[in-house]
């Protein structure tokens, strides 16, 4: 037997396990992978989990190795309360009832650049995040 209010609490009940994912992530997934990766993580294994890096120091004497990537994020990206999700998941309910969705700002993206310091035997030492420098080669172009 049918319930006749059954789509409201199951819209409900979507949109919080939406929420509570949301929150979960604590933000970039990179920064998570990289903290308990120090002391632990091998150049070998980060290399297959985000491809070789965009640039590569090694030392001819000996010493750390340094290893950077560039990567792009959004506002949604680096605040893990960003209700844009929430938002998002509200407005494609609406468009599957008939309603519109509602037009919102666009994302805007940011570029990052994770710069990992390996001690001799290839083990992750250190690791830091910052902002890519604009005008030099570390920004992302798009295209």
């Amino acid at each position: 037997m049918k319930r006749a209010g059954r789509t409201v609490p199951s819209l409900s009940i979507t949109l919080l396990l939406v929420f509570a994912t949301l929150a979960a992530c604590g933000g970039p997934w990179r920064d998570g992978y990289f903290k308990k990766g120090v002391n632990r993580l091998t150049q070998d294994e980060i290399s297959e989990k985000l491809g070789p890096p965009h640039t590569a120091k090694t030392p001819a004497l000996g010493g750390d190795t340094i290893w950077t990537y560039r990567v792009p994020y959004s506002d949604k990206d680096l605040d893990p309360m960003d209700l844009s999700g929430i938002t998002n998941a509200a407005n494609e309910a609406a468009s599957l009832i008939g309603k519109g969705a509602q037009d919102g700002p666009k994302p805007m993206l940011y570029c990052y650049r994770y710069v990992l310091t390996f001690n001799e035997q290839k083990v992750l030492k250190r690791w830091k995040r910052e902002e890519c420098v604009p005008g030099t080669r570390d920004t992302l172009h798009a295209g």
